[in-house]
């Protein structure tokens, strides 16, 4: 939490040292919090415009002769990270089996292909994908760890961003300014998961884990109970029971509350080898552009099926996994929720390794409530007992824009969960800020390039007309946008999203205030439609 007595002091210090601080360069044009997939995907795309400086105050050298006190001009970028290491997700959690429930070739930034035939790669995979890719743009040498950005506050006088910021290795608490600044944190707490209290949890004589903090868990000849329903306990139950692995629980039961969606794919895709093979006229680039656009349309195609036919999407489902649980004891019914599919995300499983897990006696899913702990386990309202030396809490995420920074607008606080998102990727009425979301329908990464390629486009606009600040207002002379219900996660009803429907920004009534989550109409959007609109207002 941001101490407000270092927090004014850092101000005050920062103050002392210039005399005109409206009239000088600010420390750099850009702020990004975060260094995981979307905060190097946005420096990758700054680097690619490097020479270009954003705003249109004076020059260098006239600002030197008209203000002899200036000692610097603005740097481009830097990239603020709470963690000690890059890869944002892929840093953090290292559980058993850990991977991306997307494929790989969406996943991956369009500007640098990812060209492994492995489909959902592998976190310590994906974690090495973009440290070489921050590597290779010149990212890495602007990133500064271990440097928690506490307080954004931003001033219509000198129209910059002030940012407090604590540097965890020594301590210090200082202030530093920017032009813009762009979230890229994700959207939760990466301190904590949610984790709900069980009835008499303190009994339990094992050990209780979150996925979050999963660290030297020894598991090995154990029994494992699994409390969840999402891709995490998906992952976890094939990857605790491999007998592969240097650990092999004696057994896993996957307990979920309600039933859940999930779907195999292919664990592999060598399409690219041969679309680009010996007598073929395409590089490996070009073969990943192919297959990308072909992945692309299918997870649209879908999508749009599973929202405009549900029962034949449920039907199809429903074929799928009685297929693949055919010779098992288990029931179907695990499988078939209530709900329609993508009211809450599917569960894509690679190679079926969840349903193969389950053909063996080493594991089992049961669907019921938790009535409370005990000593040996876990008691359920059915009245079956599962015995555990181990439970793992993989019950979700805790929501957080911003990494908990809070923010300002000239003193006050602003609530971002009363304010709307313009393109999803700004926020009603918070100047010269941008907060990265992905796709939930789709690779999070789809939605991040092409959000950060609309920042480039909208720095570039007001670099060229000389402009110092923009700003998304609901409000014009002709018309009004009204806020709705949902939330710029869309209309998932994800326990997660339902939780914190109070902090995430909502959508509006009518374009551009509304989330499509269509990559199509979103790339035609956010790179191809003019900056100016009549909701973007631009001032000097």
């Amino acid at each position: 939490m941001l101490d407000m007595t270092s927090a004014k002091q850092a101000i005050k210090d920062r103050l002392k040292l210039k005399k005109s601080p409206s009239n000088m360069p600010v420390d750099y044009e850009v702020l990004i919090i975060g260094a995981g997939l979307a905060g190097v995907g946005m420096a990758c795309r700054l680097q690619q415009r490097q020479h270009k400086s954003r705003f249109g105050r004076k020059s260098a050298n006239k600002a030197k002769r008209n203000h002899p006190y200036k000692k610097k001009t603005a740097q481009q970028f830097v990239i603020l990270e709470k963690r000690t290491d890059l890869g944002g997700t892929w840093d953090l959690f290292t559980y058993p089996g850990v991977r991306s429930d997307s494929d790989a070739l969406t996943f991956g930034y369009g500007f640098r292909p990812w060209l492994d035939y492995r489909m959902l790669a592998k976190g310590a995979d994906i974690k090495r994908y973009i440290a070489d890719t921050a590597r290779e743009f010149g990212v890495t040498e602007h990133i500064r760890y271990q440097h928690e950005v506490q307080q954004l506050s931003w001033s219509r006088t000198t129209q910059r961003w002030t940012a407090i910021v604590k540097n965890h290795s020594s301590g210090e608490v200082f202030a530093l300014t920017a032009n813009f600044v762009v979230g890229a944190t994700g959207y939760y707490d990466y301190e904590q998961g949610y984790r709900p209290y069980f009835e008499k949890e303190e009994t339990f004589l094992g050990q209780i884990v979150h996925p979050q903090h999963w660290q030297n868990v020894h598991y090995h000849d154990k029994k494992v109970v699994i409390i969840g329903s999402g891709a995490t306990a998906m992952t976890l139950l094939p990857a605790l029971v491999s007998e592969d692995s240097e650990q092999c629980a004696r057994h896993v039961t996957l307990l979920q509350r309600t039933p859940t969606y999930v779907a195999s794919v292919p664990g592999d895709d060598y399409a690219i080898d041969w679309l680009s093979g010996k007598f073929s006229p395409l590089s490996k680039e070009q073969a990943y552009t192919v297959l990308r656009v072909r992945n692309v349309l299918m997870q649209q195609s879908l999508y749009r099926a599973a929202i405009f036919a549900p029962k034949a999407m449920k039907a199809i489902l429903k074929h799928g996994v009685k297929k693949e649980l055919k010779g098992s004891n288990v029931d179907v019914g695990h499988f078939s929720p209530d709900y329609n599919p993508w009211d809450e995300r599917l569960c894509a499983v690679p190679d079926s390794d969840l349903f193969h897990a389950l053909h063996h006696e080493r594991a089992d899913i049961v669907t019921d409530q938790i009535d409370h702990f005990t000593q040996t386990g876990i008691k359920l309202k059915s009245g079956k007992h599962l015995e555990a030396d181990i439970i793992v809490t993989a019950t979700g995420l805790k929501i957080q824009m911003l990494g908990g920074a809070s923010v300002y607008i000239d003193g006050q606080a602003v609530d971002i969960g009363n304010r709307m998102t313009y393109k999803a990727t700004m926020i009603e009425g918070i100047p010269n800020m941008v907060a990265l979301f992905g796709y939930t329908n789709a690779s999070w990464t789809l939605k991040i390039d092409l959000a950060c390629q609309y920042v480039i486009r909208l720095l570039d606009y007001m670099h060229k007309h000389h402009y110092q600040v923009a700003i998304p207002q609901a409000r014009t002379d002709h018309s009004e946008a009204y806020i709705q219900e949902d939330t710029v996660m869309g209309a998932l009803s994800a326990g997660y999203v339902k939780r914190a429907v109070d902090e995430l920004p909502k959508q509006g009534d009518r374009y551009p205030w509304y989330v499509t989550n269509n990559y199509l109409s979103d790339r035609v959007m956010l790179k191809y439609r003019q900056i100016k609109d009549e909701w973007l207002q631009f001032s000097r």
